[in-house]
């Protein structure tokens, strides 16, 4: 797997950003079948940070419903894998400069 295919784009929440200020901690949407080290190697290729910890979780698929003027529309949302990843002491990721 091509460390560019690794990394899909960084969680931005509400959550995320108080784990960003206080642990250093950066979550990730990655790719499904990315393991720890290839998720260790592309954060520290594409930020040049010193990767410390790499947590993952994988959020599972649900169905949703929606209400609509031609009735109830039924889909799934896909799952997908969350990394989580913490940096040395005195680095940090800037997620917004490419905004």
């Amino acid at each position: 797997m091509n460390l560019s295919d690794v990394l899909i784009k960084p969680i931005l929440t509400e959550k995320a950003n108080a784990q960003q200020e206080k642990l250093r901690r950066y979550a990730f949407k990655v790719a499904k079948k990315a393991n720890k080290l290839e998720i260790k190697k592309a954060i520290e290729s594409f930020y040049g940070v010193t990767v410390v910890n790499v947590n993952t979780a994988t959020a599972p698929g649900k169905n949703k419903s929606r209400f609509t003027k031609a009735g109830v529309i039924s889909g799934r949302k896909p799952s997908y894998k969350k990394a989580f990843v913490t940096v040395s002491e005195g680095e940090s990721i800037d997620l917004y400069s490419t905004i």
